[in-house]
């Protein structure tokens, strides 16, 4: 006889499989569910006894045949509900408007011809382009369009050689974090011969004169494994031109340590290689250098021990310059002489209240790139530290995609917010930035206004929170509202412009998207008090900001649907657990769901910087407090939730939102809908093309406008 806790089964854990079949028929529901097969998995862990009824939906859908007739099954209930729903072809027309606009990239120039991508209305993935100058005419160098029928095959990175002469580019099939690189002849757009397999959590840097490039791989996964066994024993390589993949060197690797990843990239003057090192998701890294021209390779310690973030700026000669949080939790700019037998750091730009995100170097000049109250801000120094002011920039929003070097006069830039998409700056040291590239938008930006309120957490701590909706619009009335938020891994949430966010707001709906703790908006301190012991914070910090909606009459009480994605998708899942009356409807994507088996699968087991160890007895016990799948309380009437994954996803396996579903759906959880949307050929995001990211939201949002009264038939 099994041993069963109060606990669980007060939480309904650890139910017999007819017992779970009983409650499922006779479960009060508009919907019919498919029936989901329970196994009998009982299994102790510190004094706990842990139900797991659906362990074999975490079997990979492309090799189990049984899961893939229950995500058939599955998709075909969510299908004919969605059908149901008015506006999803109203939304989806909306956003096709709202894509059909010039999504730009930031430029790379190599042997004065530059580099960049474009992704125009209509197109599923973005083109790589190339001029011959600044001003010259642009040429299309790769086009991903024909590589598959499906458009799901994406170019995901690449970087031309120094004299620009050639280019290695990764494709990404279906969504797989995976990549092919190969190699294409800049002039006459052929594509070599070179091949290379199994890169992964991969830069690419190309050695002087074109001799090969760098690259990162694991190890050639077991036939049928690609898709969830664990990654392991990261290496960097060199590819040398024109040789077989077998003939690659290892150029770095740590087998006594086959846990970390290595991150290879050189400095603009080609002197210095230099290998990030990571042993988790944390921002703790060890820095390793490669003299270029050296007689031999040999590796070089310059920083030892996981414990700060550094992140090379670049180098010039023997002095390489970093962003670093040693000393500095809201980080600063140093430099080191490599000149040293034992290199000192020296401080140019001291830690400030506002966080440093950011730095390039252009010729003589600094660039830093600061984050306040989740804006960006950018200021200009010397190389000696001197402050010579700051760039003015359009608005509130937010900078990427810094990118210049010692040895040119220019470098470039991107701004975007939430109602403006990316435009392209460039920036010389002798003058104010100006513009390079824009899109012409498919609509006024000025007729959606941005805000900023903050909000009191459960603790006091005040949360920032940014409102977007349409200008003239009297949030005093109330209107339906959709609240975003992440939380985690240091990532810092900021403006951006996506077309599915706008088509809500231009249908009348309010968007808000909350700063929440864990990540990195204010710096090591905001990070590290929303995760390990402190993961409650952040649901703590995204339910105020649901409160706070509806306290100050922005949101009706039934008007407020909650989103995320990832480390979101766990925010969903764990406050609908925790607060289910507070929200309406919600849309967890590709969640973490299950906190005791994440670190099982792929790349799961860098999530304990900010989750724990499921198998350490603290860890455990507050992993056990939160995991949407195993908090899921029998008896509770559940908001609407729409749970979206995709079949390829090796980030997040999808068994996480496949467990979860099973479980919302059999237990006694109400008459609101509670649904799974499984992509076919995708992954965690990255990759997928223009018309399965309209399909997917015109569903979603459809979906959550129904629950919340939002009409996008107007």
């Amino acid at each position: 006889m099994r041993r069963l806790t109060i606990w669980t089964l007060a939480m309904g854990l650890a139910a017999t499989s007819p017992a779970l079949a009983a409650q499922q028929e006779n479960k009060e529901n508009s919907l019919t569910y498919p029936d989901t097969r329970t196994v009998d998995i009982v299994e102790e862990q510190f004094g706990e006894y842990i139900s797991d009824p659906y362990r074999w939906l975490e079997n990979d859908v492309r090799e189990d045949v049984e899961v893939a007739d229950w995500v058939k099954a599955q998709n075909a209930v969510t299908d004919a509900y969605l059908e149901t729903l008015d506006g999803r072809k109203a939304l989806a027309k909306s956003m096709e408007a709202l894509f059909d606009f010039d999504d730009l990239g930031i430029p790379v120039e190599a042997g004065g011809k530059y580099f960049y991508e474009r992704k125009s209305g209509g197109q599923n993935q973005a083109v790589l382009y190339v001029r011959d100058g600044a001003d010259g005419e642009e040429r299309v160098l790769i086009d991903p369009a024909g590589w598959s029928d499906d458009g799901a095959t994406a170019l995901a990175g690449w970087k031309p050689s120094g004299d620009g002469s050639l280019l290695v580019y990764a494709v990404q099939d279906g969504g797989s974090d995976w990549r092919t690189l190969k190699v294409v002849d800049v002039a006459t757009g052929e594509v070599k011969p070179d091949t290379v397999e199994w890169a992964k959590f991969t830069n690419l840097a190309w050695l002087p004169d074109n001799v090969g490039f760098l690259y990162s791989r694991f190890p050639e996964p077991e036939e049928g494994a690609a898709f969830q066994s664990l990654n392991a024993d990261h290496a960097v390589y060199l590819h040398s031109i024109g040789k077989d993949q077998t003939k690659d060197a290892k150029v770095y690797a740590t087998p006594d340590q086959p846990e970390l990843n290595h991150f290879a990239e050189l400095t603009s003057d080609k002197e210095w290689v230099v290998i990030t090192s990571s042993s988790g998701t944390d921002d703790r890294y060890e820095i390793t250098l490669i003299k270029v021209d050296a007689p031999e390779l040999e590796t070089r310690k310059l920083v030892r021990g996981f414990e700060h973030d550094w992140r090379l700026i670049d180098g010039v000669g023997d002095t390489l310059y970093f962003v670093t949080n040693k000393d500095a939790p809201r980080l600063r700019v140093v430099k080191a002489s490599l000149t040293d037998d034992e290199p000192e750091f020296t401080e140019l730009v001291a830690e400030s209240d506002a966080v440093v995100d950011g730095a390039m170097i252009v010729n003589d000049r600094l660039v830093v790139s600061y984050l306040v109250d989740a804006k960006s801000r950018l200021s200009v120094f010397d190389l000696d530290g001197e402050a010579l002011g700051s760039l003015d920039l359009p608005g509130p929003g937010q900078v990427t995609g810094l990118s210049g070097s010692m040895k040119s006069d220019e470098g470039f830039f991107t701004f975007g917010s939430f109602n403006r998409p990316t435009t392209v700056f460039r920036y010389e040291p002798s003058s104010a930035p100006t513009i390079w590239a824009e899109p012409s938008l498919p609509f006024d930006p000025a007729s959606v206004e941005v805000t900023q309120r903050f909000y009191a957490s459960k603790d006091g701590t005040k949360i920032p929170m940014f409102l977007v909706h349409m200008k003239g619009q009297d949030l005093s009335k109330g209107a339906p509202t959709l609240l975003y938020g992440y939380g985690g891994f240091n990532i810092s949430v900021l403006p951006q412009y996506k077309p599915a966010w706008m088509a809500w707001i231009k249908a009348g709906g309010v968007f808000a998207s909350a700063n929440l703790r864990g990540g990195g908006e204010y710096g090591k301190e905001w990070h590290d008090g929303g995760r390990l012991q402190n993961k409650q914070n952040v649901f703590d910090d995204f339910i105020a900001a649901g409160e706070y909606l509806i306290g100050e009459g922005i949101t009706p009480e039934d008007g407020l649907a909650i989103e995320g994605r990832s480390n979101g998708g766990l925010l969903v899942g764990a406050v609908m657990n925790q607060r289910p009356d507070l929200f309406t409807a919600g849309h967890a994507a590709v969640g973490v769901m299950d906190m005791l088996r994440f670190d099982r699968f792929t790349a799961g087991r860098y999530w304990v910087d900010d989750y724990g160890y499921p198998d350490k007895e603290q860890d455990f016990k507050t992993l056990l407090t939160y995991s949407p799948y195993r908090n899921i309380r029998n008896g509770v009437d559940y908001p609407a939730l729409i749970v979206s994954t995709a079949d390829t996803d090796d980030r997040v396996v999808p068994g996480h939102s496949f467990k979860y579903t099973a479980r919302l759906q059999a237990l006694e959880t109400g008459d609101a809908p509670h649904l799974i949307r499984i992509e076919t050929r995708a992954g965690h995001g990255s990759g997928k093309p223009t018309d399965k990211v309209i399909e997917e939201y015109s569903d979603i949002y459809a979906f959550l406008a129904h629950a919340i009264g939002l009409d996008l038939t107007k």
